[in-house]
């Protein structure tokens, strides 16, 4: 499965340019955790990487570039690591894979420095009104998980696999609304949900 690759004005060739491009996506992450989107600026971001501000500008035109690469980083993360949880799994065992899903998802989010904030799509709901974060991640999930089946993924899973994306992301987002590690009740109730609803396509 190919990565996307997050748009960049120019892409870094040598190792000190991409390392410098992992610096400035470092700093705009710590600073969505401090500050949030509002008050992100590319400056800021140029500061807090210790780079010229020309740096972040040879890569990204604005912040909205900016936490879009970086939501592009946190994707292929997610589905690096979870691509080595599913090869623990049994391939029979689909609720295994949905509960690897959502357990990486929530160590994503307790762990990762603006995660809560961008997770795979714009931190702002302007920046992404047709919500096309929640098709990117479900899009991706829908073959990982038709892959770990020994298959392909047809419309029927593609389009289930989207509605538990987006019956999953709103009760989590209720989940951390009610503790900021995520309330325990509220996440076994998102586990319940997916595995009841995900059943009937399966099975």
């Amino acid at each position: 499965m190919s990565h996307p690759k997050p748009k960049l004005r120019r892409a870094p060739v040598q190792q000190r340019s991409a390392e410098r491009l992992t610096r400035i996506l470092d700093a705009c992450a710590a600073l969505l955790d401090e500050a949030g989107y509002e008050e992100l600026s590319t400056r800021a971001v140029a500061l807090r990487a210790e780079v010229p501000i020309g740096s972040v500008y040879r890569f990204f035109p604005n912040k909205r570039a900016l936490v879009d690469a970086l939501a592009v980083r946190n994707l292929n993360s997610y589905t690096e690591h979870l691509t080595t949880r599913l090869a623990a799994v049994p391939a029979a065992d689909w609720r295994g894979a949905i509960d690897a899903v959502l357990d990486e998802y929530l160590a994503m989010r307790r762990t990762l420095p603006g995660f809560a904030q961008v997770d795979f799509g714009a931190a702002a709901h302007a920046d992404d009104p047709q919500h096309r974060a929640n098709h990117r991640l479900a899009d991706r999930l829908a073959e990982l998980l038709a892959g770990h089946l020994g298959g392909s993924p047809d419309e029927d899973l593609r389009r289930a696999v989207l509605v538990g994306v987006e019956a999953a992301d709103a009760t989590l987002q209720l989940a951390f609304r009610e503790d900021p590690s995520g309330d325990p009740a509220i996440v076994a109730e998102v586990r319940v949900l997916l595995h009841a609803y995900l059943a009937r396509v399966l099975d």
